[in-house]
């Protein structure tokens, strides 16, 4: 019987505990719950003697597996995974996953509620623009990224994309079309959404050529990651180009130099709030118990993010 621990300091919904619940108990393993547990010590003391653990955004780091002498796999219920340390997993012999395209309508329909706010100029009374007709560029066409052109094609919106892992004939599939460089979607798109993930090579690449690059009006949606932004080079352009606006659902750094120098084109949520739906929530959470008991029962590696 396998031991497997819940550790989100904030928790899931009580509907996704008990889908979870249903999992475990149902293949014969015991689940744990630790919730809201505020300081570090408290996560290293819970993962002692567990065989398999489920985060959100917690932090598993070398500290926690060295803490956790059993733990054989971490799920993180949701698509990134940059809060888990994979190569300290690797080296303890710990398989890693996510749990991709569980959140992505979710984070697609945010991507969606902010284009609208921002080309309806964030409510202010003022006369706005609509998005049937605009050409709207996605940037990586991952499980967001293709959830956002299916809503795309109902706003009545030109749809681009480019993705430099993801074949052209597979995006051209979709009725979507195909370019060739991030250059080429951003010069030819008045809306862009970002799908990228964060990666040694996709840090602090949205800078000043590249949204430079953007039709008058332009409009960056931000619902990946904040790392992928230079936020000084963003600023700059948009001190030089009063036309074009920014919205983000995660708060870069210079959030306060971004809404002071750009009232009425910037807009930032509290938090990242992608994935936050009910809907999500359990869809993560769930898939994260099935993962871990079809690893443990029968070894399937799926999902694996590690090495």
């Amino acid at each position: 019987m396998a031991k497997i621990l819940v550790a989100t300091d904030k928790p899931f919904a009580a509907v996704a505990v008990n889908g979870i619940r249903e999992v475990v108990e149902g293949a014969g393993d015991t689940l744990v719950l630790l919730e809201k547990y505020g300081e570090k010590a408290k996560l290293l003391e819970a993962v002692k003697d567990v065989d398999a653990l489920i985060i959100r955004s917690d932090v598993v780091d070398a500290e926690v597996l060295d803490a956790a002498k059993q733990l054989k796999i971490v799920v993180r219920a949701g698509a990134g995974y940059d809060n888990v340390d994979l190569a300290a997993a690797t080296a303890h012999g710990v398989c890693v996953m996510n749990t991709p395209g569980q959140n992505s309508n979710a984070v697609a329909e945010l991507a969606f509620g902010m284009m609208v706010m921002a080309v309806r100029n964030f409510y202010n009374g003022t006369s706005g623009t609509e998005l049937k007709g605009k050409k709207l560029g996605i940037h990586a066409y991952g499980n967001v990224g293709r959830n956002v052109a299916r809503i795309a094609k109902g706003f009545g919106m030109e749809i681009y994309a480019y993705d430099a892992f993801c074949p052209a004939s597979a995006i051209e599939a979709d009725g979507v079309k195909a370019l060739v460089s991030a250059e080429e979607l951003y010069a030819t798109c008045d809306v862009v959404s970002l799908h990228i993930p964060a990666t040694a090579e996709t840090k602090q690449s949205i800078g000043y050529d590249l949204v430079g690059k953007m039709p008058k009006g332009g409009l960056l949606v931000n619902t990946a990651r904040k790392e992928v932004i230079n936020e000084p080079e963003l600023i700059r352009l948009m001190e030089e180009r009063t036309d074009l606006k920014y919205v983000t659902d995660i708060m870069p750094v210079a959030t306060e130099e971004f809404a002071t120098k750009f009232a009425g084109r910037y807009f930032s949520t509290p938090k990242k709030m992608g994935a936050q739906t009910a809907e999500a929530n359990i869809n993560a959470g769930i898939a994260a118990a099935r993962q871990i008991e079809g690893f443990l029962k029968e070894g399937c590696e799926k999902y694996r993010v590690n090495k």
